[in-house]
């Protein structure tokens, strides 16, 4: 079974189960400071279980995307060296939220372990708190699972409740135990089971922890029931997939094989087998994975995170001989694998392969030097001895070798790492850097003159500009030529900087004196207050100290005003409409349109979303003139201006005054309210837990969104050969007879499989007494088998029925067995054997069962041995 097909089966059984599918939340928590990332399927329902948050649903299951590669869950050091480490990995999980508890909790494992995935049962052992003899019951007498393979186990860990089998989400708050299902490898793995000394061996491998929340610990450490249980279980999917396609290694399932194929491909390996592969291919899942919630390399936090994953990524692939960018071209294969569960990977497919690039080729360029002093540094030190911290800072510092990137190739090599002479060495460069008023920043650019002065709130053109600075790859250099990509410090410029989520302005730089032409596609801020122009020479050569005029791209720009100002517009209708408690928790806003995230429990209706386009609307056909004043940050906030969600005020601010809207914003707005132009929403969507995002269009963008939509609705009209204005209720005459049609498809199919079923009886035989009826159908749907086997059992009254459809690539089998000779004759167990020789699998109830498989060329020897088993069974 493929991971894709675990991940659809699982999510699919849960459903059936009145479960409700939630989507994985973003690998970045919202509104929890207290994580780095996603890192379990319970955290977006943190609030939910802490009763902060209430959903319209009391069951969910989710296939949620994880990552563990830095702060306290950190496997980053792990990945390449175990058979279950990952930094990203996919958790199947289901929850409760004080609706069933244990003992659905404990028979849905079992029910979709042993009968959807077909493990066998006494493949299977578990464990239980030492003291939760509820669950001890549970499995023993409702499961049925054997006293001595289920295992109690104590507070392990040093202190009361401390175990491997007591759950917490802190050191106070909702807790309770947990059970844990385990698979045997069998005895040729060593290991022994949990509990047992031998219990780190691979024999014994954890696939499912199912957690009971259960109490509620206060500061005294007493245990107090709560009124509403809950349950929390996670299966990683990477593990389970190990087990059911029987490999022992999850990078040997078909998910990593594909990609450690095409890690291979792309660094020329001809060993598949090779560790660095395995890390190639871990690595390529994370990285794009957070791309696409939004993590950017960088120098701190998250992004640096990403940038280490980066480049351990290319270390290994400079092991394997690479010294060229490779990395970036994996991400098409990591569509391929996952974008049909994650279609995010095929929207944001350039994207990720940009961003992974320009990281990789910035990178190469210093690795091979940075390894060379590495591996100089290391040949001179044996196992056991220390790399010193100014060698680590030296890496880190010059050639961007993130610490840990270090540790792990000294590891390698036996030898560890000095990182207090690293932080010594770091604090030491900070406070230099602090002396001399220079500091490094964006892309390692290291900049010690004057501030930007920004002139672009009123001008779109500066003349003699003067250029202060020139970088090319985040070099400083005093000239660029044609050709070379640049970026450009001003002193002063009418280019604004991407800041506050609107995007940086694009345009030009020219000097007709020396033939000079700069295409500036990206305006950012190299330090609060110092811009970056970032572009292509195209014509001439440019010079520090040189004189240029700056012109912004004016399309560009009054498409991204009209988005801007009528971003605050909206801020203040959803307020008005959804209530106070709305507040921004990001933004995007570009010449395409805005998208604006903000905090609301429920998704919003239509009805919501009409009152707040009618709002905006008409606050801009009051064609109100926009206000800025500079103000006092504390004086700001008295007069009503509201302060936006990640953003960093200084004691002086500007205030917008759009309409009736009222904000700090440095951002470029509209003179007029009446330039927005038309404003219309074009999705509501949910982000994560308790944040809601909408994009929205204006201006140019919102007048083609109605010609394209006024044309569609003409070529639908006319399709269907009715009025546009008649269209609602065309398709819904339409919708209604499909309907009927199929209710009458559905029941001459029954009439079809009733008639059948009278044909096959032909086919029946007498076999010591016994009836039996083999043969296979043609022009039936195999999911109306069972109806056909149960019709058939009626007509022989007392026998065995097995009856075979056969199609271009498998053949499906419905077994019956009547009442009265189950005791002898097993449904379930004849299609297993007859699914076995098509070599595939099937299972079921003593009286009715199904299987399959896609050996079609054995159906005829399937059909025989039909006669064969119940001869051995008479």
């Amino acid at each position: 079974m493929k991971a894709s097909e675990i991940r659809h089966n699982f999510l699919k059984f849960f459903e059936s189960k009145n479960h409700t599918i939630v989507t994985s939340s973003p690998l970045i928590p919202a509104n929890d400071p207290t994580l780095l990332f996603t890192n379990a399927g319970m955290v977006q329902f943190k609030d939910v279980f802490l009763g902060k948050e209430k959903r319209a649903y009391k069951r969910a299951t989710t296939s949620q995307k994880c990552v563990r590669a830095g702060g306290k869950h950190n496997d980053l050091e792990n990945v390449g060296y175990t058979a279950r480490h990952h930094t990203f990995f996919e958790m199947l999980g289901n929850f409760s939220f004080g609706d069933y508890f244990k003992e659905d909790a404990i028979t849905f494992a079992w029910e979709l372990l042993t009968t959807v995935f077909s493990l066998p049962k006494e493949k299977l052992l578990v464990t239980v708190y030492a003291e939760d003899d509820e669950a001890f019951s549970i499995w023993k007498d409702k499961v049925g699972v054997p006293e001595e393979k289920i295992i109690r186990i104590g507070d392990n860990k040093g202190s009361r409740y401390a175990s491997d089998n007591f759950w917490q989400m802190g050191d106070t708050g909702p807790c309770g135990p947990c059970t844990e299902i385990f698979y045997d490898h069998g005895p040729e793995i060593w290991g022994g089971p949990p509990g047992s000394p031998e219990e780190d061996g691979d024999r014994f491998i954890e696939i499912w922890n199912l957690v009971f929340m259960q109490f509620d610990r206060d500061s005294d450490g007493v245990l107090h029931p709560l009124p509403k249980p809950c349950v929390d279980t996670g299966m990683g999917l990477e593990r389970i997939a190990a087990v059911l396609q029987g490999v022992h290694s999850n990078y040997e399932i078909d998910l990593f094989q594909n990609l450690i194929k095409a890690a291979a491909e792309a660094t020329n390996t001809k060993d598949l087998n090779n560790n660095s592969l395995k890390v190639i291919a871990d690595h390529i899942r994370a990285c794009s994975f957070l791309i696409t919630d939004g993590v950017i390399p960088g120098n701190e936090g998250r992004g640096y995170v990403l940038r280490r994953i980066i480049r351990r990524a290319l270390r290994h692939g400079h092991k394997l001989g690479q010294d060229k960018a490779f990395f970036y071209t994996l991400v098409p294969a990591l569509a391929k694998e996952m974008g049909e569960a994650f279609p995010e990977l095929i929207e944001w497919n350039e994207r990720i392969s940009s961003i992974l690039r320009q990281e990789e080729e910035r990178f190469q360029e210093t690795l091979d030097h940075g390894m060379k002093i590495l591996e100089s540094s290391l040949s001179s030190l044996k196992e056991g001895e220390n790399l010193d911290g100014q060698t680590l800072f030296t890496l880190y510092d010059t050639y961007g070798f993130p610490v840990d990137l270090t540790a792990d190739i000294a590891r390698e090599k036996g030898v560890t790492v000095d990182l207090d002479g690293f932080n010594k060495a770091m604090d030491k460069q900070k406070e230099t850097a602090r002396a001399s008023g220079k500091f490094k920043v964006l892309e390692n650019i290291s900049y010690s003159g004057g501030d930007t002065q920004f002139t672009g709130y009123d001008l779109c053109r500066e003349i003699d500009s003067e250029v202060q600075a020139i970088y090319v790859e985040g070099t400083s250099v005093d000239q660029a030529v044609a050709g070379e990509e640049v970026c450009i410090v001003l002193d002063k410029t009418p280019f604004y900087a991407e800041s506050g989520g609107q995007v940086g302005d694009i345009g030009v730089l020219l000097n007709a004196n020396t033939n000079l032409n700069i295409n500036i596609t990206d305006t950012r801020k190299i330090t609060p207050t110092v811009y970056g122009h970032y572009g292509s020479v195209e014509k001439g050569i440019i010079k520090v100290g040189e004189k240029v005029e700056a012109f912004v791209n004016p399309e560009h720009r009054v498409l991204v005003t009209a988005h801007h100002s009528v971003t605050h517009l909206l801020h203040m209708a959803l307020r008005e409409v959804l209530g106070d408690h709305v507040q921004q928790k990001g933004s995007l806003v570009d010449s395409e349109k805005t998208r604006f995230d903000f905090s609301h429990t429920g998704p919003m209706t239509a009805e919501e979303i009409k009152k707040v386009e009618l709002i905006v609307n008409s606050q801009i056909l009051s064609g109100r003139k926009t206000q800025s004043e500079i103000m006092n940050y504390e004086d700001a906030l008295k007069s009503g201006a509201i302060g936006l969600f990640g953003e960093k005020y200084g004691d002086v601010v500007r205030v917008m005054q759009i309409g009736d809207s009222r904000e700090l914003c440095g951002g470029t707005h509209v003179d007029n309210t009446g330039e927005i132009g038309l404003f219309k929403i074009v999705s509501e969507t949910g982000v994560a837990s308790g944040i809601r995002r909408i994009e929205a269009i204006a201006g140019y963008r919102s007048v083609e969104w109605a010609q394209n939509s006024s044309s569609n609705l003409a070529e639908i009209a006319f399709l269907l050969k009715t009025n546009p204005i008649d269209l609602a209720q065309k398709v819904k005459a339409q919708l209604d007879q499909m309907s009927l049609l199929e209710k009458e498809i559905s029941h001459l199919k029954q009439k079809l499989v009733s008639l059948s079923s009278g044909d096959l009886l032909s086919h029946m035989q007498e076999i010591s007494g016994v009836k039996v009826l083999a043969c296979e159908v043609h022009d039936v749907e195999s999911k109306a088998l069972r109806d056909l086997v149960d019709q058939l059992k009626g007509k022989i009254g007392s026998g065995v029925v097995a009856i075979f459809l056969k199609n271009e690539e498998k053949v499906s089998i419905a077994t019956g067995v009547s009442k009265d000779l189950t005791d002898r004759f097993k449904a379930g167990e004849l299609v297993s054997h007859l699914s076995q020789i098509l070599g595939g699998k099937g299972g079921g109830r003593p009286d009715m069962a199904m299987g399959g498989g896609t050996d079609v060329s054995s159906l005829a020897k399937a059909l025989e041995e039909v006669k064969t088993w119940v001869e051995s069974k008479v």
